[in-house]
């Protein structure tokens, strides 16, 4: 089966919105940040807000909110910015990814490296509001964000990198809001980082007849048929860290029925994988926007 064959798994869909309401020039831009695709967002979103939700023993401060929302759209999209720029000569080859801009020359090597000075800026802006401790928290992440595309030449772990990074907001608010990153709260982004691994890989699997023949690596390709069981298990892994957190963090007895239902879930996805079905498994990466949602709502039951 060709690549043509199943034009349905590209994750640029000419016609949408971007295409009917943006200028021209705006385009290739706008689907560099990843802002058609705002899957990535909210699965960057939602572990933030827990984080803030819990470290502020309730809801947010709104100032407080804002800036986390938009620090992880920035970062998140100064990352894709990032990847697409080291994987433009990949990206033409892989089915997903084809139509990228840089990947079909839409766009050039220096205007998506000013575009990411750009991003960057913005993000570094946010700084201000934040306190010294904060900022040195978040500078920490940028080795991650750099590392991360390049990891997929030589390990076979660049998701466990990515979750890393993607999930650095809840460090952050811990630092912004306790003045100090508790065990608890540590136990959290492992557990985020667990459950990364584990959707990645779902995702991963969608490009893992692509990757295989240009000789890049990942979970998918490392755990090869037993892709169910390993998934499963870091699943089990993020719920069991995420439950241990919360009870180091002090959550209140509704949090544990908000974990139960976060297990149900992740059991459901898991249940449903089915490593030749491609086009399966790209929605069940989708299906994890709801364990963001739960995890933040668990989060705010947790403080009641």
């Amino acid at each position: 089966m060709t690549s043509l064959s199943r034009p349905h798994l590209s994750d640029i869909h000419h016609g949408d919105w971007v295409d009917r309401e943006l200028p021209t020039v705006w385009r290739p831009y706008t689907r560099l940040a990843r802002l058609d695709r705002l899957v990535g967002i909210w699965l960057t979103l939602f572990p933030c807000w827990a984080a803030l939700i819990q470290a502020s023993h309730g809801l947010p401060n709104f100032g407080q909110l804002v800036i986390f929302s938009v620090g992880a759209l920035l970062m998140r999209s100064a990352g894709s910015t990032v990847n697409d720029m080291a994987d433009r000569k990949f990206d033409g080859h892989v089915e997903r990814t084809r139509f990228r801009a840089l990947a079909s020359g839409e766009l050039g090597t220096l205007h998506a490296f000013v575009f990411l000075a750009v991003e960057l800026m913005a993000a570094a802006s946010l700084l201000l509001f934040l306190t010294p401790y904060t900022g040195l928290i978040a500078i920490s992440v940028l080795p991650l964000v750099f590392l991360y595309p390049f990891c997929k030449r030589f390990i076979h772990w660049p998701q466990a990198v990515l979750g890393a990074a993607f999930n650095w907001g809840m460090l952050m608010a811990w630092a912004e809001v306790g003045g100090h990153i508790p065990t608890g709260a540590v136990l959290m982004w492992a557990g985020a980082i667990a459950w990364q691994i584990g959707y990645d890989t779902v995702y991963a699997y969608v490009d893992l007849r692509d990757d295989a023949r240009l000789g890049l690596k990942s979970t998918a390709i490392l755990f090869g048929g037993r892709g169910r069981m390993w998934i499963g298990l870091f699943y089990a892994l993020a719920v069991g860290a995420w439950s241990l957190g919360g009870w180091l963090l002090e959550m209140s007895p509704p949090y544990a029925f908000g974990m139960l239902v976060i297990a149900v879930h992740l059991a459901w996805q898991t249940r449903r994988i089915d490593l030749a079905r491609p086009d399966l498994n790209y929605r069940l990466f989708h299906a994890n926007i709801l364990t963001g949602v739960l995890l933040a709502g668990a989060a705010l039951s947790g403080t009641w």
